[in-house]
């Protein structure tokens, strides 16, 4: 299974979600990839990866395809262990700002689904976690996958731009992928005290759309967490929030 988080809208915990979800995946038991393809490299550096000059990563992957002196490594080398047992991440890179442009131009867009279908020999579970816009990598994404979860912050602004990405989402499906679904929106950063997340998660219910029933509250342990580059399950195990979190996961296929 091969899962994308994906929103354009920034700040709604994307990596966060994208590092635990993984985690707790590795902690099942369950071989577990974490590619990172967000310029920002949140979720590298969320485990410890913050190297940029390290080889092997997400941009050298997508730079052998358009430089064609070099002999093509498989995708499975530019996986990598992490200190966690059972994950292995696809390290990010800022480079991949600058190849951008060259990639699209050169209609690489296929190229991540290629790599990713010889990877799911190798994993059980992968997670991708995307930049804050619809662009050549966050399609790229939405091309291979097979689910895409969907965070929003439950703000006004949130849901009014719910309702464009889902209309972008379903013409990827249409043109590109037809296999894909959305998986479920997660209302991250929820304030469960408070009236407008509650009217606006309820008002995404009463339209149709899939949000899934456990809601991820806001807490100053995610923030230590990011501190201690260490994964919620890692860190506390028993914590609210890490519970919630693995109730999440366990909804999932």
């Amino acid at each position: 299974m091969i899962r994308v988080l994906f929103n354009i809208k920034g700040g709604v915990g994307k990596s966060s979600l994208s590092v635990n979800l993984a985690a707790i995946s590795a902690s099942q038991g369950k071989k577990t990839l974490l590619i990172d393809l967000d310029t920002q490299c949140n979720s590298s550096q969320y485990l410890g990866l913050t190297d940029e000059s390290a080889q092997n990563t997400i941009a050298d992957l997508f730079e052998q395809t358009i430089t064609f002196h070099l002999v093509k490594k498989p995708a499975s080398d530019f996986c990598q262990r992490t200190s966690y047992d059972n994950l292995d991440v696809i390290q990010g890179s800022t480079r991949l700002a600058k190849l951008e442009n060259e990639l699209d131009g050169r209609h690489k867009i296929y190229k991540l689904r290629d790599a990713l279908k010889t990877l799911q020999n190798d994993y059980d579970r992968i997670y991708i976690d995307t930049p804050p816009a619809l662009n050549f990598y966050s399609l790229s994404a939405l091309i291979g996958a097979d689910a895409c979860l969907i965070p929003i912050d439950c703000d006004d602004f949130a849901r009014k731009g719910l309702y464009s990405l889902k209309q972008k989402i379903d013409e990827i499906i249409e043109d590109h992928n037809d296999e894909l679904v959305i998986e479920g929106i997660i209302a991250n950063q929820y304030m469960a005290n408070a009236k407008l997340p509650n009217q606006i998660v309820n008002e995404l219910i009463d339209e149709g759309y899939p949000v899934l029933p456990t809601y991820i509250n806001q807490s100053v342990k995610m923030r230590e967490s990011h501190q201690a580059k260490r994964p919620l399950v890692d860190i506390a195990p028993k914590h609210k929030l890490t519970q919630a979190l693995i109730e999440l996961h366990n909804s999932l296929k």
